[in-house]
C-alpha cells in the first residue's frame, strides 16, 4: 500500500511501520472480518489517520513525565491505539480485546516494549490509566459504564464519534452525573486535507 502523504508529519520516523499496518488492515484485517472489503480505499483516511485525532486530546504526560498510560477500549483491530502508539512513542498503550490478531501486529512492529495486549472486556479490567481511548464501540450512555471505571483520578476518556457528539452528550446526562464527569466535544483535523473528526472528551 502506498504511504499517505502525511504518513512522515504524522508519524516521522515511524512513517514505514505506519505503512506496514497499513498493509496489515488491507489483508489480514480484511480476512479476520475486522476491517470491511469496501474500506480497502479507505485505509489510511478513515482509519489510520482518523484515530490520530485523539492524539489532540492526550497530554504530553502522565503519571510519570512524558508516559501518560493509554488504554484502548475495545481495540478489535488496532485503532486508534496501535497509530497512536506508532505517533506517540513516549505513551504507554494498552490493547483491551481481540488478543490473538492484535499481538500478532504489536509484535511484527516491535512496539512490544511500550505496547500491551489484554484479552478481555472493559468490564472485567481492574486497572486505571490516564486515558481511556475507543472508537466505534457504543454509544455514550453505555460506553460510560463500561469505561468510567477504568479511568485514573485525574484522567479522562476521548471517545472518537461522529458528527452526533453532542446529542450523545445530552443522552448520557445521568451516567455523566452518576461517574461526576464533565463532556465537550472537540472537532480535530488530524492533518491538511482530512474530514474533521469528533471527539467527546470527558474529564473529571
Amino acid at each position: 500500500m502506498e504511504q499517505h502523504p502525511g504518513a512522515e508529519q504524522l508519524f516521522g520516523t515511524r512513517a514505514d511501520l505506519a505503512v506496514r499496518y497499513a498493509d496489515i488492515l488491507a489483508t489480514r484485517g480484511v480476512e479476520w472480518g475486522l476491517i470491511g472489503p469496501r474500506e480497502m480505499d479507505r485505509i489510511w483516511d478513515r482509519h489510520v489517520v482518523n484515530s490520530l485525532a485523539v492524539a489532540a486530546a492526550i497530554p504530553g504526560g502522565g503519571a510519570s513525565a512524558g508516559s501518560a498510560s493509554v488504554v484502548d477500549v475495545g481495540s478489535g483491530a488496532g485503532l486508534p491505539g496501535i497509530p497512536l502508539a506508532l505517533a506517540r512513542p513516549e505513551l504507554r498503550v494498552t490493547l483491551l480485546r481481540r488478543a490473538n490478531f492484535l499481538s500478532e501486529v504489536v509484535g511484527e512492529l516491535g512496539l512490544d516494549d511500550r505496547v500491551a495486549v489484554v484479552r478481555g472486556r472493559a468490564e472485567e479490567h481492574q486497572d486505571t490509566y490516564d486515558v481511556v481511548t475507543c472508537r466505534a464501540v457504543a454509544r455514550l450512555p453505555k460506553l460510560l459504564g463500561w469505561c468510567a471505571p477504568l479511568i485514573g483520578r485525574r484522567g479522562r476518556l476521548v471517545a472518537l464519534k461522529g458528527a452526533s457528539a453532542s446529542e450523545e452528550i445530552a443522552d448520557a446526562g445521568r451516567e455523566l452525573k452518576r461517574f461526576r464527569l464533565t463532556a465537550q466535544v472537540e472537532t480535530v483535523v488530524v492533518v491538511e486535507g482530512a474530514e474533521p473528526t469528533h471527539l467527546v472528551v470527558c474529564t473529571r
